[in-house]
């Protein structure tokens, strides 16, 4: 009876009475909009039985199968659910960790809607790349909704260097326990670690031991003051790649240089995690420099996963953006506490941080350069169609620019804009994130035997960006809701 009261919830019409259903639906009077078969958007049924998609018919209208309940889709778009295989679950937006102890209601009322608010726009699925608190990860999973979660386990970082670096040397290590031990760094690495159980291949054995299905890793030198940063030598990197390649496991470097992407593209790494917004030597080009292209290119010919993260910068600009607080998805993926406490002079503390003594609008047209490289890269990319993965990197920091489910669809309209088409960014979002991640067996594609993760929109996500807003169901492991009981209550 919960799914038909469910269902009625979505104005959804049963043909059949309560007592004829055996507990499959069947989803019927859509438009199949599946990554596989793009060439197929045709009038089609699913059948669901528990959680699990069980029949595809696709072309003139098919009986429907006995005692299963009917979902009359109204001729919407049926699409997978979606993927965004970046986040990390652990942060609130706008809070450092300190504040969200301190403001402990507000912080616990966001993470109560965290998992409704993928769900909103759609997101189904979700990949944590660097575990920080298992249990959020619990919590989300506890949640009466919320999508599937997988992650990479704890980062795996080369000593003392990024992210490491934010934290005090007495503390740093405790934090971030999967390291490399660097022989080089002998004497700033605590006597307690022997290097022998802090080689490469001993971080890559703790991310499988811990349930990771990817490998998170970085070439990130480091920002403002601190960009002497240790990174992973050449050879260590290829120890990763070994131990990963031994394990099934999906290594990711994040890399956001041209030198770390060159550095990233030699390592073999099957996924890029950032755009390439600092061209290092050819920050004043204008153009697209040949040797940035040539490394685009191998990016192309390795099948790299390039996950553009557009909404990281987007997120920093938005607090010198007076459009972004009023836009209407703020309030719908974030409570009104939190919504609200963002538009005092506490809840923008960050700002001043950002700032640096310069104007509001020095500052944001100052986001104009690295936005515009990292649009000419993925212009390159885009037609060349190349591997992209959609991924938010949600929060990327302390910003309240990065909100759940809304950095998703922002994320997309940002990548529409730079270039890709609308099939490329459909794809980004379902069975290439699936591939890359080794999920497609699950999950990314309307096909027999996969969850039932699937969204309903007015609109075609191959016609129009803004489908992804035109939501009107959500299918959670078989399970309907209307998109609008996801909303943050405000």
């Amino acid at each position: 009876m919960q799914r038909f009261l469910l269902a009625a919830s979505l104005s959804i019409v049963f043909s059949t009475p309560c007592a004829a259903a055996a507990g499959d639906l069947w989803i019927s009077n859509v438009k199949l909009v599946s990554p596989e078969k793009l060439d197929q958007v045709v009038p089609g049924s699913v059948l669901v039985r528990d959680g699990r998609i069980v029949a595809v018919e696709r072309g003139a209208a098919h009986k429907r199968p006995a005692g299963a309940a009917v979902v009359d889709g109204k001729g919407y778009y049926l699409a997978p659910g979606l993927i965004d295989s970046h986040v990390h679950l652990h942060g609130v937006p706008g809070m450092t960790p300190e504040m969200s102890k301190a403001k402990k209601d507000m912080a616990g009322a966001y993470f109560r809607q965290l998992p409704r608010s993928f769900l909103y726009y759609g997101y189904t699925t979700v990949i944590d790349l660097a575990l920080a608190d298992r249990s959020v990860i619990a919590d989300f999973n506890a949640a009466p909704l919320h999508p599937d979660v997988v992650h990479c386990s704890e980062p795996l970082v080369i000593a003392n260097g990024y992210p490491m670096s934010y934290f005090p040397p007495d503390k740093r290590f405790e934090v971030f326990p999967n390291f490399v031990y660097d022989p080089a760094q002998a004497a700033s690495i605590p006597a307690k670690y022997r290097p022998e159980d802090y080689t490469p291949a001993a971080g890559v054995a703790r991310v499988k031991q811990g349930g990771g299905i990817c490998v998170k890793t970085h070439f990130e030198h480091g920002y403002g003051a601190d960009h002497n940063l240790p990174v992973m030598s050449g050879a260590m990197y290829g120890e990763v790649r070994k131990a990963a390649s031994a394990q099934g496991l999906v290594l990711v470097t994040h890399a956001n240089t041209f030198e770390a992407q060159q550095f990233a593209v030699a390592g073999k790494a099957d996924v890029i995690a950032h755009g390439l917004w600092k061209w290092g030597q050819f920050d004043q080009r204008s153009e697209l420099p040949a040797e940035i292209a040539a490394m685009l290119d191998q990016v192309v010919a390795q099948g790299i996963g390039y996950q553009p993260t557009m909404q990281v910068l987007y997120g920093l600009r938005a607090y010198f953006d007076p459009a972004y607080l009023v836009n209407p998805g703020v309030r719908k993926v974030v409570p009104k506490s939190l919504a609200n406490w963002f538009g005092t002079n506490e809840g923008k503390w960050f700002k001043e941080d950002l700032a640096e003594n310069e104007s509001d609008i020095d500052v944001f047209k100052g986001f104009d350069a690295p936005l515009r490289r990292s649009q000419q890269v993925l212009a390159y990319l885009a037609a060349r169609d190349a591997n992209f993965l959609l991924g938010t990197d949600t929060p990327s920091g302390p910003t309240y620019g990065n909100l759940p489910g809304l950095n998703g669809y922002l994320e997309m309209q940002h990548l529409r804009e730079a270039g890709l088409s609308l099939a490329q960014v459909f794809r980004a979002a379902t069975i290439n994130n699936a591939r890359t991640f080794k999920l497609d067996g699950q999950v990314g594609s309307i096909e027999v035997g996969k969850r039932a993760n699937l969204v309903l929109m007015k609109l075609s996500p191959l016609a129009d960006i803004a489908a992804y807003d035109s939501i009107v169901t959500v299918w959670v492991r078989g399970q309907p809701v209307a998109r609008e009981t996801l909303a943050a209550a405000n």
